[in-house]
């Protein structure tokens, strides 16, 4: 694995294996930064690319499905929107803070590089392992799942759709964007774009649908639209709690601040966009779906979007179910693309096998952390209680995203001089941390046998940085050398892979920033 370039002709046994050291990862072959012939990530993803993967990601199939987890909180109406558009700006909060340090730290890998910037390896590691072992596994087994049952459902219309044909459809959906982003960075991101607008053109009908219901004067289910709010705020922390998991994604360009062109410009810029755009899209579909359909139908219906489009759309309702597939698919897509960047990263970091960080050697992709994150979805895909799995890490989602953000206040105190191309007030990251503490305590509260079981997930990880990632390779078991030496070399040679190389102008940054 040490020969990174003639790998084919290495003389080393295969059960030999030693991780290979950051220094040992430089460009030494004297190639100018951005050579087309440098083994790297290639910046493929343009400003465009960007709106669509972010906003690919946020609308996932939850606008469409269930948005109903705010109003049997708030209990109206009235309140319901004004926690959809508080929500909305809490996100834009968090997605000005993470454009901060996406400029500033110009690593891939989102809150994981963040906070082994400000942290350090240890909590860094945490995050990943929780990363790897549940978070993104799971939410892609559940996107997938419910891809493939509204997908089917149109064959079905009076049962529910047979488990395990849903199961292998959806094992063939995470496949088919897995071989997709395996073969070129472009193919994900034109995937990524097409599915975005068909999705946003779903919910455009929907909203114009709306309107013109409102314009034909049917608004009686907004006369007094705050009778019976809630004025608990238990109550009213979950009905916000709930809005911003619709929201969550923001971060998803963070994940690939690498490959992006410009990062100093188009990360910020296409978090600017899309965020309003979000935002007004869920209010709008919200209104939308409240102008036609009662309390009680919303809170009695398993998919709002396909019982709204019943009402109105007439025999053209078939076209909901398929527009939730489609937003199945992009969002699942962009969360490929995400986490095997989030992988490989880690990897590249010492904190996962070295195979992980390699590349394929004429098509630039991460092959192996792709094939890895397919391979872990497969296994969740074959747990049938999957969706229960889901309410293990919302601790740890808060956790880790208002940390990483303590982070950057960190950062301004510790290194008050570092260059930074987009540089906020002060008061978007306290206030979100702020928040952040809020909702880290309410999982607690409302959910603490669940939370708990994700805290445990997550410090069960230290074992393994104490044995993978603390031990030098030296004074670790033989055998588990043996075996990861072993596949790092037979999964090299298969997918025709090699070690990827740091741009010499970013790592003289680097070594100037720990200097």
């Amino acid at each position: 694995m040490a020969e990174r370039t003639d790998f084919t002709k290495s003389q080393t046994s295969l059960a030999e294996y030693s991780p290979v050291n950051k220094s040992k990862r430089t460009d030494r072959s004297g190639k100018k930064a951005g050579d087309q012939n440098t083994m790297q990530l290639k910046k493929e993803i343009s400003l465009i690319n960007g709106i669509s993967l972010i906003v690919g990601n946020m609308i996932g199939s939850g606008i469409f499905v269930s948005p109903k987890g705010v109003l049997i909180y708030s209990k109206s109406y009235g309140l319901s929107l004004i926690i959809w558009a508080i929500g909305g700006i809490f996100s834009v909060f968090g997605a000005l803070c993470y454009a901060e340090l996406g400029t500033t730290i110009t690593k891939s890998g989102a809150s994981y590089a963040y906070i082994l910037e400000s942290f350090g390896s240890f909590i860094a590691f945490i995050r990943l392992w929780t990363s790897l072992l549940i978070v993104e596994p799971t939410s892609q087994a559940i996107i997938a799942i419910t891809f493939a049952n509204y997908l089917v459902q149109p064959f079905f219309p009076t049962c529910d759709p047979p488990y395990m044909a849903c199961r292998l459809l959806a094992a063939a959906c995470e496949c088919l964007l897995t071989v997709i982003n395996c073969a070129y960075v472009k193919w994900g991101t034109r995937v990524q774009d097409v599915f975005t607008y068909a999705k946003v053109a779903a919910l455009i009908a929907i909203i114009i649908a709306g309107l013109v219901e409102i314009f034909q004067g049917h608004t009686w289910y907004f006369k007094n639209s705050f009778a019976g709010s809630s004025s608990d705020i238990g109550e009213i922390s979950l009905a916000l709690y709930s809005a911003l998991f619709s929201y969550s994604g923001w971060d998803t360009l963070n994940y690939v601040t690498e490959e992006i062109k410009n990062p100093e410009r188009n990360l910020p810029l296409a978090i600017a966009v899309s965020m309003p755009i979000v935002t007004i899209i869920y209010i709008m579909t919200n209104i939308a779906y409240y102008t036609v359909l009662d309390a009680q139908a919303v809170l009695s219906s398993d998919a709002v979007a396909v019982t709204f489009a019943d009402r109105v759309f007439g025999i053209f309702s078939w076209t909901i179910p398929i527009a939730v597939a489609f937003s199945c698919f992009g969002g699942l897509n962009a969360s490929i693309l995400a986490s095997s960047r989030l992988f490989f990263v880690g990897s590249r970091e010492g904190h996962l096998p070295d195979l992980l960080s390699m590349i394929h050697i004429k098509r630039f992709t991460p092959v192996p952390a792709l094939l890895f994150n397919c391979f872990m979805t497969l296994i969740y895909l074959c747990v049938e209680d999957v969706f229960q799995l889901i309410n293990y890490f919302s601790f740890s989602y808060w956790f880790f995203v208002g940390l990483s953000i303590a982070g950057q206040l960190y950062l301004r105190w510790k290194e008050p001089d570092r260059p930074r191309p987009l540089k906020l007030s002060l008061a978007f990251p306290i206030i979100f941390c702020l928040c952040t503490v809020f909702l880290v305590v309410v999982p607690l509260y409302s959910d603490f046998l669940n939370s708990v079981i994700g805290i445990a997930i997550a410090l069960s990880g230290i074992p393994f940085f104490f044995l993978g990632v603390y031990l030098p390779a030296s004074r670790r078991p033989q055998f588990i050398n043996k075996f990861i030496g072993a596949v790092t070399r037979y999964m090299q040679l298969l997918c025709y892979c090699v070690l990827t190389e740091m741009d010499p102008d970013e790592e003289k940054k680097v070594e100037i920033k720990s200097n």
